[in-house]
């Protein structure tokens, strides 16, 4: 008896279900590197149109974490959808390797002590350490770049190009030195960058001060009386106790509305809006409104400070406001921006009282030597001594913080050297028009990032890029040791030390004598000692690296990173770029949320929610983070969790199970012997490579140019299990296992198989490398080949008429199958039916859907995976299901009357048998 189960078309896939992912992706990346695919890959691309992704670099400190991964994937996914569009897309890695962090690790492991050149050595070996671990892990994930030629901030031609990049600032007259209130750290012992401040909560004392008026004749013509009796007092509510040693003026609105009013302590003068507040927070019950003004009639009126020999005057500012406290605001432009910007206006020199210990100076009484903390209580002791304390109570506020040491800044006025937003520069231009205009000149993903970089730019202060800080890039400068002047030929100086620089890194303006330089000068200049802010070695990346490296461009065409980069990288470089070069560095910013846990909670390890990048690539390969990551949408926050995982798993085995499958019924097919034309091919077979070119347009057309990747993963899934698992392939096993091997109608199946294949395996090459680079191998060029050298696939073309009918068609007769299922579905519900194939259904159908079905001819069972179709025509679509009379035939499974018909095949139907020992089948539409 013949085993028909060897005559039919099943064959071994050479693409396994099981992907083993984690264990087989490190020896695949091995064979790359020794491949040297990357470098290949730059050859291939050069003369293509450049796209360049400019990295922003990571920290070099600790091991990456997820957001690390989820960036580096990202940009990986970009960086390989840009070049299967056809473009040249290098992709330089980088680092920032300056700066605090890696000072207080070296600090941590060899101690405070030692000698500041020593330090900066310990300080570079340490950084080279953990780029050697985050680079591993990067590659690990399938990142592609220049991964033996990366950018380090400490590179010898990166910090010589970064003073240059300084340079470029000073001349462009954007760069000035003043003594200016800035966020600073006594931990730090430096200023801090705007994006080193974060905000928490902190309890501090909220205390009403009481300052006494010298003039009291002043003050009642100020509130059109004839005179005060009296002591009065203008009041002040602070947060900040230990910055009255520091007040200098009392500053007012100058249309706020301010009532004097008789208390058991005297004359009050208090916003109208916040005095009966007041009075509560003072226990006044019984008090009397004398009169009413403006503050603008207050200008210029003197009041005494309350416990220092100094004459405050009354200022007039736009910051004042009726929010809370008394309407007056103390006034101390050593510790606010905006008392420094008031007292400025009306030429008062500010006084500093605190060192850059946080300690007042040896000439303030009761408080000298003590830190700015511990001066608050003597303050307040001191306050109610002079009787001018008059409410002392606590309150929880917002408050800024380092971010590195967790604890509260101070405003303190600093010599240092600022990037001047409104500063006209060379060209007559301020930095914050330029700015506003690179704003306006860039596309943003997702588009709300615009107004979030606009609103920091419109109303940011002036940058402060000095640091006073050993392990940094200097500030190249000579000044005058008398008049603080910057040397007159510092442009020229300063590209003297760049070339030294070039050639000893940053140690050789540390060795360097001014004598070497300056002469007979040297005698009346000095050199600065302070470094550049490590926000300024990034933000000028843009100069140090796409302006030097032949292979890059200027601007990048993409920057991307987290949303807190808003206020970092990408403000930075904007205004480096900007006062350098004119514009921004970048045609486009894309900015993704940041990692949380599947509740939408941070990554912490006090709660123990914490997925490491390291723990998921180890046990489900590095592909399922990349799907991950590509899955989600990540304008918002990246929810991720071993369940989420799993999710993201069954996704992939969808993608790979489509692979396996079309590997398996590719396996005998060779394309140059065996294609058919594609206006020669069954017209099913036509119907499915247009649904996946159409897919393939949409990614290469819409998603992957916006970036818009869970469109794109949801898509290919969805095209795998509706498009090809539920429909085409299911419809395509009979065809594909029963008739004759080397058949037409077999042939033209494969064909379609091999544009399809290729297609998705292109499809999918930016997310799943790994899986693509696997199946590249089946279907490519051989071991040397690459999915990473191929641009998009190129189907055959179809006319555009035809196209149209042959879509209108196919989709009329998948919603009759869709009808054929349902009808039954209630036949496999009881039992009656097991498969569809032991059913007939009658069809009735509009003429035009009867005309598409009739026109199928015997194929429609096919489609319809039935045994026998009639199809009658009728006003709306129905469908009667009812089981097949005939005999199961052993081979295709089929039910017909027609088993035996061939005596040689008595278990088979005729179909089968003609395919077995005969000529074979036809067919021409399923």
């Amino acid at each position: 008896m013949t085993d028909y189960s060897k005559t039919v078309n099943l064959l071994e896939s050479p693409f396994p279900m099981r992907g083993n992912l984690a264990k087989r992706e490190g020896g695949w990346l091995k064979s790359w590197y020794e491949q040297k695919r990357y470098q290949k890959l730059r050859e291939i691309a050069k003369g293509r149109p450049k796209f360049i992704l400019h990295d922003g670099p990571p920290y070099a400190n600790g091991d990456i974490h997820i957001g690390h991964a989820a960036n580096k994937i990202l940009k990986d996914i970009i960086v390989r959808s840009k070049t299967l569009a056809g473009f040249d897309a290098p992709y330089v890695p980088g680092w920032d390797c300056h700066g605090l962090p890696i000072e207080l690790m070296v600090e941590k492991l060899h101690g405070k002590d030692i000698p500041a050149a020593k330090f900066r050595e310990l300080c570079r070996a340490y950084a080279t350490e953990q780029i050697a671990r985050q680079k591993k892990d990067f590659i690990r994930l399938g990142v592609m770049g220049d991964w033996d030629n990366p950018y380090l901030t400490m590179n010898y031609k990166t910090e010589a190009d970064t003073v240059r990049a300084l340079g470029e600032i000073y001349k462009a007259g954007y760069l000035y030195r003043g003594e200016k209130p800035v966020q600073f750290c006594l931990d730090c012992g430096s200023s801090l960058a705007e994006a080193e401040v974060e905000y928490k909560d902190k309890v501090s004392p909220a205390i009403d001060v009481a300052y006494p008026f010298k003039n009291n004749a002043a003050l009642a013509q100020a509130f059109g009386l004839n005179e005060i009796e009296g002591a009065a007092f203008g009041v002040i509510w602070t947060t900040t106790p230990w910055t009255l040693p520091a007040s200098q003026a009392m500053s007012v609105g100058a249309d706020v509305v301010y009532q004097l009013i008789d208390t058991p302590k005297g004359k009050l003068v208090l916003a109208k809006d916040l005095a009966e507040e007041a009075m509560k927070r003072y226990g006044f019950e019984n008090t009397t409104v004398l009169a009413e003004t403006t503050g603008a009639k207050l200008e210029n009126l003197h009041l005494q400070h309350p416990f220092l020999d100094r004459d405050i005057p009354v200022l007039v500012g736009e910051h004042v406001t009726t929010d809370a406290g008394t309407g007056l605001v103390h006034t101390a432009p050593a510790h606010g921006l905006e008392d420094y910007f008031v007292c400025i206006k009306y030429g008062i020199e500010l006084d500093n009282p605190v060192n850059g210990e946080g300690r007042y100076r040896s000439d303030v009484p009761r408080v000298a030597g003590l830190t700015v903390w511990d001066a608050n209580p003597v303050i307040l002791e001191w306050l109610e001594e002079e009787g001018r304390l008059l409410s002392n109570t606590k309150i929880e506020h917002s408050y800024a913080h380092c971010w590195r040491h967790k604890t509260p800044l101070i405003y303190r006025a600093t010599g240092q050297w600022f990037i001047g937003m409104d500063k006209p520069g060379a060209d007559g231009k301020t930095l914050r028009n330029n700015a506003m205009k690179a704003v306006d000149d860039t596309e943003f993903f997702p588009a709300w990032g615009r107004a979030r970089l606009e609103a920091m730019i419109e109303g940011r202060p002036d940058w402060c890029v000095s640091r006073q800080r050993n392990w940094g890039t200097p500030m190249t400068f000579f000044i005058h040791k008398e008049t603080g002047e910057l040397h007159p030929r510092s442009a020229e100086l300063l590209e003297e030390v760049a070339k030294r620089i070039e050639q000893k890194g940053i140690e050789a303006w540390f060795e360097l004598k001014a004598e070497e330089l300056l002469g007979e000068e040297a005698k009346d200049y000095e050199k600065l000692s302070d470094t550049m802010d490590v926000w300024f070695d990034s933000g000028s990346t843009h100069f140090s690296v796409l302006k030097q490296r032949e292979e890059l461009a200027w601007p990048a065409d993409l920057y991307l990173e987290g949303s807190d980069q808003h206020r970092g990288w990408f403000q930075s470089s904007m205004l480096t770029g900007c006062s350098a070069m004119g514009r921004a560095p970048y045609k486009q910013l894309l900015t993704h949320g940041f990692v949380v846990d599947q509740n939408g909670r941070k990554m912490s390890k006090s709660l123990g929610n914490v997925v490491a990048p390291q723990e998921v690539y180890n046990e489900f390969g590095a592909d399922i983070l990349r799907l991950w990551t590509a899955s989600t949408d990540y304008s918002g926050e990246l929810a991720i969790s071993k369940e989420i995982l799993k999710r993201v798993t069954e996704s992939y085995r969808r993608i790979r199970n489509t692979l396996s499958f079309l590997f398996a019924n590719l396996s005998d097919f060779r394309p140059i012997e065996h294609a058919v034309p594609q206006d020669q091919m069954v017209e099913l077979d036509r119907y499915a490579m247009v649904l996946t070119r159409q897919l393939q347009e949409r990614l290469a057309g819409d998603y992957y140019p916006r970036y818009a990747f869970h469109f794109a993963v949801k898509d290919i899934v969805n095209f795998c299990s509706e498009e090809l698992g539920a429909f085409y392939l299911d419809v395509l096993k009979d065809r594909l296992y029963t008739t004759k091997t080397d058949s037409h109608a077999r042939r033209s199946a494969q064909t379609a198989l091999y544009h399809i294949t290729r297609s998705l395996v292109l499809m999918i090459s930016p997310i799943l490398c790994f899986t693509a680079e696997e199946a590249w191998d089946i279907i490519g060029g051989g071991e040397e080949d690459s999915v990473l050298f191929h641009t998009w696939h190129e189907f055959p073309n179809i006319n555009e008429k035809s196209e149209a009918e042959l879509l209108k068609k196919w989709q009329v007769v998948r919603s009759v199958r869709e009808a054929v299922t349902a009808a039954i579905e209630p036949l496999r519900t009881d039992k009656t039916v097991g498969s569809s194939l032991q059913a007939e259904v009658k069809i009735v159908a509009p003429e035009e859907t009867a005309g598409y079905l009739k026109a199928l001819g015997d194929e429609l069972r096919f489609v319809l995976l039935v045994s026998g179709v009639e199809v009658a025509k009728g006003d709306e679509l129905s469908v009667t299901a009812q089981v097949s009379n005939g005999q199961k035939c052993e081979r295709c499974w089929h039910y017909t009357d027609d088993i035996g018909a061939v005596a040689q095949h008595p278990t088979i139907c005729k179909r089968c048998a003609d395919n077995v020992s005969g000529a074979g089948e036809e067919r021409y539409y399923a």
